[in-house]
């Protein structure tokens, strides 16, 4: 066995990991990064990149048909071919030759295999021909396996050879009906970009849409997931499955059945964590990995876990921001230079608790940043709620013809500030980063009054908060 020492040992080697080490290499250190499948991780060819494609081409055709003169030049359907072959370019065909050579155009060493720790600061890794490299890791290991998905114990779904999002978003083809189980992120985007290509969909969510979210975000996507053709159904769980001639049946626990081509389970995530040799440092396998506002897991001084596997924040954009901030402090740590972990200090991850954004690409759109106003209200906040028709704006006539959207802003009466905004509606991913900035900063809410919406555009909404709130 040969042994390598490095500064820092980098595991997974998807955009967290990646962010990680570029930080680290950037701050002076000696970096190897670990990978056992593509580098790019899931974002790059499961998740992220290739469900926006398909989505993006159904999203373009309704959007063209709401608007008059532009509804007369659509003249066919969704070409599913031609999207599921813009997907497969977008993913590089699943190499990720691109992205290695970025790794060493950034001075970061790539090795191939599966990464196991193997005591303090040492990591064990097995290459794809059965070789094995011990990693020596002067300074630390950052973990950044991310997650993946979760397989209910329902009876049967084992065997029925089920997708998951990966299957979902590399699929070589659209079959003729599709069951989803999950009304989250993940249920409602495949249900969408699916039921654009003509697939015959049913959604099957137990506890509603979008759940966490503001109530009126599930209930539109719902709607407009009915509109589109596909079936709906809550309050109802999955309580068996099987498979047989027909195709594949799931036994809902009203008593009634759904038959689809494909079942999708988007139910939820795990850490992958599990063959990790996590038991090798007192931690266990198969567990999310605690750590503080610096990525650091909790009781160690040389272990990091960044990104999913930390179960702070479930995104790959907030992954990427703990990376910048983890491999900064590792950087700092590492070279006995002064580390900032005050509150929106340069190495923390302060934006995790209550500041995050997301967006859901169903059409319609759902972008959200910071506290709902029942999770406002759960935290002592004296909130008011301030709720538009977005279609009442003037940037939305001349959007689309039919335009349905809604905004709600959650400010803090007492310091007169925003914690919380959701938009749903066409294009709304776009208007988020300025609530964003709105609420990570905290100005003031009579400073907003002073930053003008452009006139005709759907962030006019801003002046209608405004108006709505109240000038001082």
């Amino acid at each position: 066995m040969s042994a390598q020492e490095y500064d820092l040992v980098v595991i997974g080697a998807g955009p967290v990991g990646e962010n990680v080490a570029d930080r680290a290499v950037q701050g002076g250190l000696r970096v190897a990064i670990v990978e056992s499948e593509l580098v790019g991780g899931e974002c790059s060819y499961w998740a992220c990149m290739p469900s926006k494609a398909l989505l993006r081409s159904g999203a373009a055709v309704r959007a063209a048909r709401a608007v008059d003169g532009a509804a007369q030049a659509v003249t066919g359907d969704v070409d599913v071919a031609a999207t599921l072959a813009r997907r497969t370019r977008i993913t590089h065909d699943w190499t990720d030759t691109s992205q290695v050579e970025w790794l060493e155009s950034a001075g970061i060493d790539l090795v191939r295999g599966h990464a196991r720790i193997a005591g303090r600061k040492r990591v064990e890794v097995t290459g794809p021909g059965g070789e094995v490299v011990d990693l020596i890791a002067i300074h630390a290991v950052a973990v950044c396996t991310g997650s993946a998905a979760l397989l209910p114990a329902t009876p049967g779904l084992a065997q029925i050879g089920a997708w998951t999002s990966r299957e979902a978003t590399s699929a070589a083809s659209a079959p003729a009906s599709l069951a989803i189980i999950g009304g989250g992120v993940v249920g409602c985007e495949m249900a969408t970009a699916y039921a654009s290509f003509g697939t015959d969909v049913t959604l099957i969510a137990r506890s509603g849409l979008l759940g966490g979210m503001e109530p009126f975000a599930g209930e539109m996507v719902g709607e407009a997931l009915t509109a589109q053709g596909a079936r709906v159904l809550t309050g109802v769980d999955v309580v068996s499955a099987s498979r047989g001639p027909a195709g594949r049946t799931l036994t809902l626990s009203d008593g009634t059945s759904v038959t689809a081509d494909e079942v999708l389970v988007a139910t939820g995530r795990v850490p992958r964590t599990a063959d990790l040799g996590l038991e090798a440092v007192g931690l266990a396998p198969g567990d999310w990995l605690d750590v503080d506002d610096t990525m650091l897991v909790k009781d160690t001084d040389w272990l990091y876990a960044v990104g999913d596997v930390n179960h702070r924040a479930l995104l790959t954009h907030q992954g990427k921001y703990q990376a910048r901030a983890a491999g900064d402090v590792i950087a700092a740590r590492a070279q006995g230079r002064p580390v900032d972990t005050s509150r929106w200090g340069t190495h923390v991850a302060t934006a995790d608790h209550d500041h995050v954004p997301q967006v859901t690409f169903t059409d319609p759109e759902v972008a959200s940043v910071g506290l709902t106003a029942e999770r406002a209200e759960a935290a002592g906040i004296n909130i008011r709620v301030l709720d538009y028709d977005l279609s009442w704006v003037a940037g939305a006539a001349t959007t689309s013809d039919d335009y349905r959207g809604r905004a709600r802003a959650v400010v803090d009466r007492d310091r007169d500030v925003l914690v919380g905004a959701t938009f749903v509606g066409p294009d709304v991913a776009e208007m988020l980063h300025s609530a964003t900035i709105a609420i990570v900063g905290e100005v003031p809410l009579a400073r907003l009054w002073h930053a003008v919406p452009a006139y005709p555009t759907v962030s006019e909404v801003w002046l209608r908060w405004l108006e709505t709130y109240g000038r001082p």
